[in-house]
């Protein structure tokens, strides 16, 4: 199902060089998105990986050809519960974008073909021309949930090397790009939605409707501002003797 979405704004695009004060881009105003999207294509990659037992099985059993993609510790996880399937139903991030994870982990998604398929519009002739230049897919679905830094800052002994290790950077980026593209892609940041997804792909037969991705931008957001609050409240009344006191300095 099609919605149309009003704008003053004739194009698709608006040349923002006319707006005074602002650099030369280019920003998209799309008009056109579909009222439900089918799932196709799932990016997922948690810290959290309660409900995975659920999801995973769930995915595959609304849509049988599903391909999830997925990194590290997730990747495992998701290998070992499909069993024999994985073969069929399962890709790694590393295989997919060409590209082995930077050592420690701190480098996994941060790459053109994931980002094309997070933030390409469905309408968009150039963003379907850039799919089909890099033999890339549009992610319909992403599963992300972050590092856990607010448990870590939590612990009385917690140091500032402990904290800056617990900061995700992939993570939010992750959240970022698929929430702001609501108009095809759902964000699940809350493993307490998976049964909300996945009740939602039975009733419209593999399909997440605008509504339900709406709702999971505001949290998704929501999320990450948190996220981001607890880092910047934290690291406010670190001073530098404490952050020294981490590390041999040269």
């Amino acid at each position: 199902m099609l919605c149309g979405v009003a704008d003053e704004v004739a194009p698709w695009w608006r040349d923002s060089r006319s707006q005074k004060g602002v650099d030369s881009m280019a920003l998209n105003r799309v008009q056109e998105v579909d009222d439900r999207v089918a799932v196709r294509h799932v990016l997922v990659s948690v810290s959290d990986k309660t409900g995975l037992e659920q999801l995973i099985p769930g995915l595959i059993a609304q849509v049988p050809d599903v391909r999830i993609y997925s990194t590290g510790g997730t990747f495992t996880a998701i290998q070992k519960m499909l069993g024999a399937a994985a073969s069929r139903n399962l890709v790694s991030v590393s295989d997919y974008t060409g590209q082995p994870e930077m050592q420690g982990g701190l480098v996994k998604t941060l790459d053109f073909r994931i980002y094309l398929g997070l933030l390409s519009e469905t309408y968009n002739v150039a963003h379907r021309a850039d799919l089909a230049r890099t033999n890339s897919v549009p992610f319909d679905l992403v599963v992300v949930n972050l590092y856990p830094f607010q448990k870590t800052v939590a612990a009385a002994d917690v140091t500032p090397e402990d904290a800056r290790t617990n900061i995700d950077i992939g993570g939010p980026c992750m959240v970022r790009a698929s929430a702001k593209n609501y108009l095809r892609v759902a964000s699940v940041t809350d493993p307490a939605d998976y049964s909300v997804v996945l009740d939602e792909m039975k009733k419209q037969s593999g399909k997440i409707s605008l509504d339900l991705r709406l709702r999971l931008m505001k949290k998704a957001f929501a999320h990450t501002a948190a996220y981001d609050t607890a880092i910047a409240t934290f690291f406010s009344g670190v001073k530098t003797d404490a952050a020294r006191a981490s590390y041999t300095c040269h």
